[in-house]
């Protein structure tokens, strides 16, 4: 088509010339592109660079980690992306935690629905031999005969191994230590994502994601042997899945502020109302739970004995003849099965696990906003605006009702009361 044009172009002043023929031949050359070279405006070579890094961003799974860093000069700019090895070695190791991090949430998803089942199962399985040993126990009283003895203390003694084993492991908070794993693991996962996509990953960065991968690791093991948590502490404490991060601000403590004009989004009004915040959150939503906590741990303690003793002196009274021993055992099978049922149907288990994670919960918030404040380097911190919007998301409230709550909290060290609500509207 190009030829074609050119050809009419030229016909006007072809057949305008004398002495020359009206048939002419016209030839058209196609030359080969040459190297790609702009000459742009700063604003335009932003703009070809910003388009490149995201075609190259939705070609991945995930995002480019660091934009594309492109030679401008005035004349002759050729387009060149540039990434240092150093960087490259990092986000390689980033991909590899993460890669670690997807694998951990497919793993405890997979053994939490595991061991939510055997609550279930086990559960029933229990229930169904026990009030079938009552029931034989029962038809024993009315008509005395040894088979039905025997099989009555069969019975009421596997319930009592399979109850000793229910109470020991507790499926149904196993199950939530997997379903709170999982959920951590999850968050975990879009943090490294995050980083990956908005800014440009180091070596400390790489360090912390190992040092919180292995802390989830320690306080959510997946083995039962040898590593399963402790289901009747002595001591009801709250849990702790992160590494500790106070250690890590250690050396700035005594230092002298730095004196700087710019203060990262922190100010003294904002920083008092943290300092509130936090008395909140220690004595009145930490407090709660660690007492909600104690309490349900007793409960279950009692009701994780009292359902194998009782099915344990139904099997020594099926043991024996005699109307009255075998009435014991029926009544004792009974009793048994409403133990096993309120206790495991009820998971108490898993409510007290709920308690100890919603304690740390708040114990790593009080945690995370001491160590912000003793920072004393306010480039160090993360920005002060960035920081109180988490906190009011976190504690499920707005900017200006986490300040009301901070100005409520500091009325009441003056007037000497407490504060009349809790930190948190999620929990």
């Amino acid at each position: 088509m190009a030829a074609l044009q050119a050809c009419s172009l030229l016909v006007p002043s072809c057949s305008s010339s004398s002495g020359r023929s009206l048939k002419r031949t016209i030839t058209a050359s196609i030359q080969a592109p040459k190297p790609l070279k702009l000459s742009l405006d700063n604003r335009q070579g932003a703009a070809i660079t910003k388009k490149l890094v995201e075609e190259l961003s939705t070609r991945n799974g995930y995002a480019f980690t660091e934009p594309l860093q492109m030679d401008v000069i005035q004349n002759d700019r050729v387009l060149e992306p540039r990434l240092s090895p150093t960087s490259v070695k990092t986000i390689k190791k980033l991909y590899a935690i993460l890669e670690a991090v997807e694998d951990r949430v497919e793993m405890h998803n997979n053994v939490g629905e595991q061991r939510d089942n055997w609550n279930e199962l086990l559960l029933n399985s229990v229930n169904m031999m026990t009030l079938t040993a009552t029931t034989t126990a029962a038809m024993a009283v009315a008509t005395p005969t040894p088979s039905l003895r025997a099989c009555s203390a069969l019975l009421f003694t596997a319930a009592t191994g399979m109850s000793l084993v229910m109470s020991k492991i507790q499926p149904s908070q196993l199950a939530e230590e997997q379903r709170k794993a999982s959920r951590l693991f999850k968050k975990l996962r879009s943090e490294i994502k995050s980083m990956l996509m908005l800014q440009s990953p180091t070596e400390s960065d790489v360090k912390e994601m190992m040092e919180k991968v292995l802390a989830l690791d320690r306080a959510y093991p997946l083995p039962l042997l040898g590593a399963m948590l402790e289901k009747f502490p002595e001591k009801f404490e709250p849990a702790a899945w992160w590494p500790r991060v106070s250690d890590k601000h250690s050396q700035s403590r005594g230092r002298k502020t730095v004196v700087k004009t710019e203060r990262n989004g922190w100010n003294e009004d904002l920083e008092v109302e943290m300092k509130a915040i936090v008395k909140v959150l220690k004595s009145k939503d930490k407090q709660d739970y660690l007492r909600l906590g104690n309490l349900a741990l007793k409960l279950n303690k009692m009701l994780a004995v009292s359902a194998p003793l009782l099915t344990g002196i139904a099997a020594a009274g099926s043991a024996f003849s005699g109307s009255t021993a075998m009435t014991v055992a029926a009544i004792a099978g009974t009793m048994a099965a409403i133990t096993n049922s309120f206790e495991h149907g009820g998971q108490v288990g898993m409510v007290v696990e709920m308690y100890r994670n919603n304690a740390g919960f708040f114990d790593l918030m009080e945690e995370t906003i001491e160590a912000r404040l003793e920072e004393r380097d306010y480039s160090k911190r993360e920005n002060g605006e960035m920081f109180e919007m988490k906190v009011a998301m976190k504690l499920g409230r707005s900017l200006s009702e986490l300040r009301d709550l901070a100005r409520k909290s500091m009325a009441s060290c003056t007037e000497g009361t407490e504060v009349d609500e809790f930190g948190s509207k999620l929990f």
